[in-house]
């Protein structure tokens, strides 16, 4: 018998694949960026070095697949394609949330999946900060265990589980746990926010907390309260549905969450990233990889070769990024001159940061 969070994986699986969830009035900022074009680039275009150190391991590219899903036995197929692509081009994975698995250890092989496609990748597990003060140390151990997991994601959600009718809404005592699982767990941790973005204050708080690096999860790609807003309509909740519309662009969109999140910790750009252009902006901007799930869902319920082809092409537009930027590796991308203009400006103004020294090369400084 399928629990109710296993049930409620699937279904989201299902709308994300089927319905229009991304951010509606809000982007996430990437047409403020503006990439500064080198003429007289000097490079061999076949010859550029794309790979990258994260987290103790060596990516092909600085790129992940976002986590997206897990706990029902119809998401094995959908994680294994996944896997399989980021094995096949060296890039790195998530898992979705591993509660359904802790709830229901059935589950588990929805997950495990992952590693056996990927015995080379990067893969990170991931559990919500509203579930880690039930689990503890142990229980987060086992879910690093399950998968063999190079990094742990403590996702942060709260916003949709605001607007879910069966939603923790309790958010007390998470930073203690975070602090607590980073001094004892042996493993990185991500904290990844969900679609509404990391403010430098809290940026600030994860440094202290020990965390190893921050998805930033902006506004601008998957709108979780947008999803909820299909459930809610589905079983007739009117307060829920509401309560989605209302939030659905709420938050920090991903531009302005990499400059915030920019602290003595590795960043992670998520949200609304579909092409390698908006993965060279992002790492221009500070991050030191990025990532992206719902490209990737549809093609991954067709099975591996259609990720395989997106994930290429997006591979393909970074590297003709790069090029023709001038720069032959990433240390030289995070060092290229980025102008930043438009909402994204002023939004950034308005918060005190100055962001004048991107538009000149790092090298000249």
């Amino acid at each position: 018998m399928i629990n109710t969070t296993s049930r409620r994986k699937i279904e989201h699986l299902k709308i994300c694949a089927t319905s229009s969830v991304e951010s509606r009035k809000v982007s996430a900022g990437f047409e403020d960026v503006t990439l500064i074009h080198r003429a007289l680039p000097e490079l061999d275009m076949n010859k550029l070095d794309l790979s990258v150190d994260f987290l103790g391991k060596r990516l092909r590219a600085p790129f992940l697949i976002a986590s997206i899903t897990g706990g029902h036995p119809d998401t094995i197929p959908v994680n294994s394609a996944l896997a399989a692509a980021a094995e096949e081009l060296g890039v790195g994975i998530g898992v979705g949330s591993q509660r359904a698995a802790i709830d229901d250890p059935a589950q588990e092989e929805s997950f495990r999946v992952v590693r056996d496609e990927a015995p080379n990748a990067f893969v990170y597990g991931n559990v919500g900060a509203a579930q880690i003060r039930k689990y503890g140390v142990e229980g987060v151990e086992k879910l690093v265990e399950m998968i063999d997991a190079d990094a742990l994601a403590i996702h942060l959600n709260f916003l949709q589980e605001a607007i879910q009718p069966e939603g923790d809404k309790d958010a007390t005592g998470c930073l203690d746990t975070i602090r607590e699982i980073c001094s004892s767990l042996g493993t990185p941790v991500i904290i990844k926010e969900t679609g509404a973005g990391i403010s430098r204050e809290d940026a600030l708080l994860l440094q202290k907390a020990g965390v190893s690096a921050i998805d930033v999860g902006g506004v601008g790609g998957t709108s979780w309260a947008g999803v909820e807003v299909y459930r809610a309509r589905e079983s007739g909740d009117s307060t829920s549905e509401h309560l989605g519309e209302l939030f659905w662009d709420f938050g920090i969109p991903t531009v302005a969450s990499i400059i915030e999140s920019r602290v003595s910790l590795q960043i992670i750009a998520t949200g609304g990233v579909r092409t390698g252009l908006d993965i060279a902006k992002s790492i221009a901007l500070g991050a030191s990889a990025a990532s992206a799930a719902l490209p990737f869902v549809g093609s991954a319920l067709k099975g591996k070769e259609p990720v395989v082809s997106i994930l290429s092409r997006m591979l393909d537009e970074f590297r003709t990024a790069m090029f023709l930027c001038g720069c032959a590796n990433i240390q030289d991308l995070r060092n290229a001159p980025v102008v930043v203009t438009g909402w994204t400006l002023e939004y950034l103004g308005q918060r005190g940061f100055n962001v004048k020294d991107y538009s000149i090369s790092r090298e000249m400084l």
